[in-house]
């Protein structure tokens, strides 16, 4: 059974974090509205779609990405490298405790799951202005048992090594070149984004489907003409607040 947890839009997500966009108005009542698109999208892939209530209190709680790494072996609570997001981490624990052997990042490493991608048995983490090297050690000490390899990558320019490369496929990646270097990949296959569409390297695999963004008609098209999976939702109200598709969900077999 494939679960994604997700979380309900905060009502102060207009007082998110923000590094590398200006900040725009949100329309919370928008935002809630392409937030169901989102778990009715996961649900169509075949996702039972677990939703965690509203945290009032935490302007970036929808993004329930950051706060977890799940494996099949056991999950890593992250601890989020904006301190006013730590808060968030208490709740998933409890949400993913059923499923998995927890592990608890440690000060003072710090680590936003956004920032790590999942192929196979490596990890690539990014070092970024949210995770740094130290959680990287402490990852590797504990995933090196069960076979993962874990590395690290430079980031430059966006918020995520997410933001800059996600996995289209078993061997594809999809990336901007522009933001991370794309030689560290080895002999994955890489589609790169339109040039004009900086953030559309992002897009979420689920139940042998794609949920990709509504609002990057050219790398869709390319994409697409590849034969692709595509179901496209619009998430504009959450990318103002530096989110994006993955960030929406964290994904795993229940088994």
């Amino acid at each position: 059974m494939l679960i994604a947890i997700t979380r309900e839009v905060s009502p102060a997500i207009a007082h998110c974090e923000l590094t590398h966009l200006q900040r725009q108005p949100i329309d919370y009542a928008l935002a809630c509205q392409q937030h169901r698109a989102y778990q009715t999208a996961l649900a169509e892939l075949g996702c039972e779609v677990h939703t965690l209530p509203a945290e009032a209190e935490l302007p970036d709680s929808v993004f329930v990405e950051d706060t977890a790494i799940v494996l099949e072996e056991v999950a890593v609570i992250t601890r989020p490298g904006a301190e006013s997001r730590r808060a968030e981490t208490a709740s998933m624990a409890r949400a993913l405790q059923p499923y998995r052997l927890l592990r608890f990042i440690q000060a003072p490493a710090t680590v936003d799951g956004g920032d790590v991608l999942r192929v196979g048995k490596r990890l690539y983490v990014g070092l970024s202005t949210r995770s740094n090297q130290a959680a990287i050690e402490q990852m590797q000490t504990w995933l090196e048992p069960y076979g993962y390899t874990v590395q690290g990558v430079p980031v430059t320019g966006c918020l995520h090594l997410k933001s800059a490369v996600t996995q289209l496929a078993a061997d594809t990646l999809l990336i901007n070149p522009q933001w991370v270097d794309a030689t560290v990949f080895g002999d994955m296959k890489l589609i790169e984004v339109d040039p004009a569409e900086a953030y559309a390297a992002n897009v979420v695999m689920a139940g042998g489907g794609l949920i990709y963004p509504a609002n990057f008609p050219r790398t869709r098209l390319k994409l697409a003409a590849l034969g692709l999976p595509l179901k496209i939702v619009d998430v504009s109200e959450l990318q103002k607040a530096e989110g994006a598709v993955t960030c929406c969900s964290l994904i795993f077999d229940a088994e």
